[in-house]
């Protein structure tokens, strides 16, 4: 498609190495677009919006053009939901465990890859890691800030299982306390925290954090399928990275994959980057929860978005290639993924409709959270959204109604 720069509403948000000033709006109409939202493709759709919100998307018949409305012609493009990454360590050479104020700096080039809004993710580490990242977030963005939201915090850890603690620095791991968890509170924007159900104290410290308005999420665990069930039982509502860490899924003894899928509001993170699972587990996990529940997630860690080499995740020195991040004896530590990609490996992993994979990458984990207002294009939700070239590329970002990036590939 070709760039018609004089149609694109221009904004003082637009990402550059420069930084920008504040946002300003506008309403504007986006015409002949194929939007996908709510898992269903709609061809010649529009949508209407202003102030940061979505005021009405539809077919372009029965949407007619406001008189005070900027036109933006999408020229047949996507048109879909900003994507939301629920599990990210960092990217860019940059590692949230690390040091927590790096959280804003990715937040701004985040858009290159369709990322609207995420959860930052502290992996285990010292107690006081947490707490400083909780500060961070509570702070607020730097003067100027442009970039994909910081939901909240998802704190993957430290009250994993020591047999699948994967690339978590075994030192910092312990057991599940009340105490431990007393101010991981929604109030206090932690949103996320993945444990193993099965460890002593899980299970009160789930229903504790569910009382303060946290999800809760079962990973990293050797849990069995009755461990699993008491988990879910106790508030669980999440799996994180399906398969990954986890007991491995057996015929007679199914574990925490055989529980999560037993009960059909349960949410589970999926890696697709055909290493952490082999594509045809994706294919079939896709027929088993239904892509409704499964939420595309990076795992993404400092190397995502740069060259191979060494890079940190939470303090432990990392080897990147072309393929994977491991550590030096060769386990996984995060991934390389980034959204864009991954929605393009779930469409060819699964062979769905493009506006299933895209409902995975935005709808379903907003959903997971609570938040009723991101992941779909209807009146009154948040002008998060991106437009896609007919190979699912990103070319255009807006954040609360405002392009934020637009891709150099697009030519004059």
């Amino acid at each position: 498609m070709s760039n018609q720069h004089e149609n694109v509403h221009t904004c003082s948000c637009r990402i550059d190495k420069s930084g920008v000033p504040g946002l300003e709006f506008s309403m504007l109409y986006i015409e002949n677009a194929t939007l996908l939202t709510d898992g269903r493709a709609l061809r010649n759709g529009a949508m209407v919006l202003e102030d940061g919100k979505i005021l009405a998307a539809g077919p372009a018949t029965g949407l007619p053009v406001p008189a005070s409305a900027k036109r933006i012609d999408a020229k047949g493009a996507y048109l879909a939901p900003g994507f939301f990454d629920l599990q990210l360590n960092g990217g860019f050479g940059l590692d949230f465990t690390q040091d927590p104020c790096t959280i804003w700096e990715v937040a701004t080039k985040l858009p290159y890859y369709g990322v609207t809004s995420f959860l930052p993710t502290i992996i285990t580490s010292p107690m006081e890691k947490f707490s400083e990242a909780i500060e961070v977030l509570r702070a607020g963005p730097p003067p100027g800030f442009c970039g994909a939201v910081p939901l909240g915090l998802h704190f993957e850890g430290p009250f994993l299982n020591p047999q699948k603690k994967g690339a978590h620095n075994p030192d910092y791991l312990c057991l599940p306390s009340l105490e431990l968890v007393n101010d991981w509170t929604a109030a206090n924007l932690v949103r996320l925290v993945t444990l193993a159900p099965e460890m002593p104290g899980a299970l009160e410290t789930i229903r504790a954090l569910r009382a303060q308005g946290v999800v809760v999420s079962a990973g990293h665990s050797m849990a069995t399928f009755e461990e699993g069930l008491a988990g879910l039982g106790a508030g669980i509502t999440m799996g994180t990275h399906l398969f990954n860490a986890m007991r491995t899924f057996e015929h007679r003894e199914p574990g925490l994959v055989g529980a999560l899928g037993a009960l059909p509001n349960t949410e589970v993170g999926l890696i697709p980057d055909g290493v952490h699972i082999h594509p045809i587990v994706v294919a079939a996990a896709w027929q088993i929860f239904g892509w409704r529940r499964i939420a595309l997630v990076t795992d993404a860690m400092a190397a995502m978005g740069m060259p191979p080499g060494e890079y940190v995740l939470g303090g432990q020195k990392v080897i990147v290639d072309d393929a994977a991040p491991r550590l030096q004896n060769g386990t996984l530590a995060g991934s390389i993924l980034t959204m864009d990609a991954g929605v393009r490996n779930l469409i060819t992993f699964t062979g769905c409709p493009p506006a299933e994979a895209i409902y995975s990458a935005s709808r379903t984990p907003a959903r997971a959270l609570g938040f009723q207002d991101r992941g779909r294009l209807t009146h009154g939700c948040h002008a998060d959204f991106v437009i896609l070239d007919e190979n699912f590329h990103i070319e255009k970002v807006y954040i609360r109604g405002e392009l934020v990036f637009e891709s150099k590939r697009r030519e004059n």
